[in-house]
């Protein structure tokens, strides 16, 4: 389960990170509280509802490689659903804050991403903090 786990978040992050780079389906919006050209850069509301830029998603595509990766052993799939629960937790709380809720400037994280967030971070809590994989004999 820890291995499909990576995997499917992998795939979502990838589609995520992608989905923010084509315009059709990310239509180009100004975020406010961006405070540079390069957090400005690719500023738009992914799917119609998640706030996102560039640099945003490019975290995406990097935590989608990342779990395609970790997907290869259980040990490094639990160490990235770890990972993903604590660094979106934590995004969550700084997406809550109106002084953080774009990432010091950089990122925006406010509005449905702060539910998006959520709705990563708590399974990926589960699978790496809580979850243990069964050993089935196939004898």
């Amino acid at each position: 389960m820890l291995k499909t786990f990576a995997l499917i978040w992998g795939v979502l992050f990838l589609a995520a990170g992608a989905s923010g780079f084509i315009p059709a389906l990310s239509p180009e919006t100004m975020h406010p509280g961006l405070n540079s050209d390069l957090a400005k850069h690719g500023s738009a509301t992914a799917l119609g509802l998640f706030p996102v830029n560039t640099l945003h998603n490019i975290v995406h595509l990097l935590f989608g490689v990342w779990g395609l990766l970790a997907a290869r052993s259980v040990g490094a799939s639990r160490g990235y659903a770890r990972a993903v629960a604590i660094a979106y937790g934590l995004l969550i709380v700084l997406g809550l804050l109106p002084q953080t809720n774009n990432l010091f400037g950089f990122v925006p994280l406010h509005g449905n991403d702060v539910w998006l967030h959520v709705a990563l971070a708590v399974p990926a809590a589960y699978f790496g903090f809580m979850h243990r994989e069964r050993h089935v004999d196939a004898r």
